[in-house]
């Protein structure tokens, strides 16, 4: 059963002990290369100014000027994220290493060729998609 502990009878029965303290280690650094999130943000803002290149009007410029921001502020943070206290000796893959290793994942290590395909299918494919919509909008 439940019985109510007062403040005093907590005092009086337990012992407080100083926890030694250790260093926090984190690892914040996703085993991306910076070259492959860069690429990643490229492509994302590379279709963003291709919509704008292509239907440019004074309508388009402050939703597109929007996107552009969220693209951004979107890879932006967790870049911030990486480099926030606790410090880590983790750091990102170079390229190098990432050639060698590939990347860790949930469900075992990929290759780096898989890794770079399954980072950038995506963001090219949007690419893509955009180069198709400025063909047909050019077309018709």
């Amino acid at each position: 059963m439940s019985k109510l502990a007062t403040q005093e009878f907590i005092a009086e029965k337990a012992r407080i002990v100083e926890a030694p303290r250790a260093p926090t280690q984190v690892d914040r650094s996703f085993e991306i290369p910076s070259v492959m999130y860069g690429a990643t943000v490229a492509l994302y803002l590379g279709f963003l100014m291709t919509m704008a290149a292509a239907f440019a009007g004074p309508g388009l410029i402050i939703p597109l000027a929007i996107c552009a921001l969220f693209v951004i502020g979107g890879f932006g943070v967790p870049m911030v994220w990486t480099r926030l206290a606790p410090e880590t000796r983790k750091r990102a893959l170079g390229w190098g290493e990432f050639a060698n290793k590939g990347i860790m994942t949930n469900t075992g290590r990929l290759s780096p060729r898989d890794a770079a395909t399954q980072m950038l299918i995506l963001p090219v494919l949007i690419v893509f998609w955009g180069l198709a919509v400025v063909t047909i909008a050019a077309l018709i």
